[in-house]
C-alpha cells in the first residue's frame, strides 16, 4: 500500500447553525491547518497515488479566503469538513481539520 499526505492551511470563515448559544454563531474566522490522508495498492500512470496539486487544487482553492457557508451546502463545523474532503479527494480516507493548535476533527473512511 502507497500512502501520502498532504498539509494545507486554509483561511476561511464561517459560522455555525447550533441547537444551543454559543459564541461560534457568529461570522468568525480559523486559519485551519487540514492534513489529507490518500492510498493506494498501485500507482497511476504518472507513479503517483494522486498528484499533490490536485489535492491543492479541490480543496485549498475551494475554500481558502472564503465562507464556508456560502460555498459549502451543510453545517461547516470542523467534523463536516474533514467528511467533506474525504468524499473531494481521489483516493482519499482520512482528512484532520484543525480549527487551532488545540481543537480538532477528523473523519476517516470505514473498510469495508
Amino acid at each position: 500500500m502507497y500512502y501520502v499526505k498532504k498539509t494545507l492551511e486554509i483561511s476561511s470563515c464561517h459560522q455555525l447553525y447550533l441547537d444551543y448559544e454559543s459564541k461560534c454563531e457568529n461570522l468568525h474566522g480559523h486559519n485551519w491547518m487540514v492534513n489529507i490522508y490518500c492510498k493506494a495498492k498501485e500507482l497511476d500512470s504518472n507513479g503517483m497515488v494522486c498528484d499533490f496539486t490536485h489535492i491543492k487544487q479541490l480543496v485549498h482553492k475551494r475554500l481558502d479566503h472564503k465562507n464556508l457557508n456560502e460555498e459549502l451546502k451543510f453545517n461547516p463545523t470542523a467534523e463536516n469538513i474533514a467528511r467533506w474532503i474525504v468524499d473531494t479527494v481521489p483516493n482519499c480516507y482520512r482528512a484532520e481539520v484543525w480549527e487551532s493548535r488545540d481543537n480538532m476533527a477528523a473523519y476517516e473512511k470505514d473498510e469495508d
